[in-house]
């Protein structure tokens, strides 16, 4: 192949994530919900039942369908399922910087204003139940933090004869910072607080409204 073979065939190529199309893809709704003249954060308990996390503390959100005609579509419609909440009593929809993980997801996170909580109802078989924590509670805490550490096991019949230093190579480990959010008796942590320390950053930043 000649280069310019190369470049017609790239000229309308559109760069995007390397292995998009095997991910697989998430939305979920950070809830603000006004009580008592104060604004909360609305979050779910994972039903105790279930296989995947149970009894933790998250938003309401989900993996997107392929009926879902955007990633906002997913958040709106896994909220409704969850929690029995419409898109019209939701408003100021804002989205939040998406996460790209290691383990194969991304994760689009949108923060909206809940109007009314008249229609909740909650689906037992996917929420245990749901409490609100202030806002300012996110804002004048942080978070406590501690680390984890990744370890690279390769296979048994894994080519170390192929790799420079073979079993003795020196594999660069990768370290994570875990936070936690105490707050009474819920514990808060995870995806679910990076997401809310993300969100808390963007509220601090005074410097956001000239990006």
């Amino acid at each position: 192949m000649k280069a310019d073979d190369v470049f017609r065939k790239l000229a309308y190529y559109e760069p995007n994530i390397l292995g998009y199309e095997k991910f697989k893809k998430y939305s979920l709704l950070l809830p603000l919900v006004e009580i008592d003249g104060e604004t909360n954060l609305l979050f779910e308990v994972r039903s105790y039942s279930l296989n995947s996390q149970p009894g933790d503390v998250c938003f309401p959100g989900g993996r997107i369908d392929e009926d879902d005609l955007d990633e906002l579509h997913c958040a709106l419609r896994e909220t409704e399922e969850e929690l029995g909440l419409r898109k019209t009593c939701i408003k100021n929809i804002v989205p939040l910087d998406y996460i790209v993980s290691d383990f194969g997801r991304i994760i689009y996170p949108f923060i909206g204003e809940v109007t009314s909580l008249a229609d909740l109802k909650i689906n037992k078989e996917e929420v245990a139940e749901v409490f609100t924590v202030p806002l300012n509670f996110f804002l004048e805490n942080e978070p406590e933090v501690y680390k984890i550490e990744f370890k690279v096991v390769p296979e048994e019949n894994f080519p170390f004869h192929l790799i420079q230093g073979g079993r003795n190579y020196k594999w660069r480990m990768r370290k994570m910072d875990e936070l936690f959010y105490v707050y009474n008796d819920k514990i808060i942590w995870g995806l679910t607080a990076r997401i809310i320390h993300h969100f808390v950053s963007l509220l601090k930043d005074g410097q956001l409204q000239r990006r």
